[in-house]
Parts: structure tokens; sequence; C-alpha cells
């Protein structure tokens, strides 16, 4: 199973983007799909998490400004509104579900894409 995200650049204060990941392999079924990011000298933290069944759960501090979907082609988005110097980081796809004939559980992570916003 892999996951590829898209989507980063730079943009300015105020401004928008969206992220995609999209989930590859012989995937049976994902259970959730989440965004973080891991800012320079921080921890990596949850952004945004969105279920099987599109329950969401966001950061405090994106509420009102992001939003995570996903479609039925194992694709994950996040609309970023409203962009803040704060927003500054790489962000990074995780996906949770099983796998092959065996039912095999994953839990993967994509690659990182970078988001800057400049003030």
């Amino acid at each position: 199973v892999l996951l590829q995200a898209s989507g980063g650049g730079l943009v300015q204060a105020g401004g928008f983007l969206r992220l995609s990941c999209a989930a590859s392999g012989s995937i049976f079924s994902i259970n959730n799909m989440g965004w973080y990011r891991q800012a320079p000298g921080k921890e990596r933290e949850l952004v945004a998490v969105i279920t099987s069944g599109g329950r969401t759960n966001y950061a405090d501090s994106v509420k009102g400004r992001f939003t995570i979907s996903r479609d039925n082609t194992n694709t994950v988005y996040l609309q970023m509104n409203s962009l803040a110097p704060a927003d500054t980081a790489v962000y990074y796809c995780n996906a949770d579900g099983v796998y092959g004939l065996a039912s095999i559980p994953f839990d993967r992570w994509g690659q990182g894409t970078l988001v800057t916003v400049s003030s």
C-alpha cells in the first residue's frame, strides 16, 4: 500500500491550498484517513482525520478554516483556507485499513508535502 500526497506549495497569508493524497495497492478497505503536519523544530501533530463513515475531527487551530474529505477512490483531501504563517509545515497523510486477500492490517504514511505561507 502506497500513499502519494500532492498539492503543497507557497501561498500568501489569507490564501488557500488543496492537498490530495491517494492510496494505492491491493486495498480491501480503509478505516481512517488523516492529515498531520510537522513544523521546523516541532513534533508532528494531527491536523484532521476522517473515518470511513465520514466523521471528522480537527485540531483546534484549524477548525473553521480547513476541511477534510475523502472519496470512493481511496483519496483524501484537505482544503485549507485563510492560511496563516503558523500553518507552514510539511503535511503528511496517513491511512489505516486492511489489504490483500488475507486482510492484512496496514497503517501507512505519505511522503509529505511542504506548505509555506508567507506573511
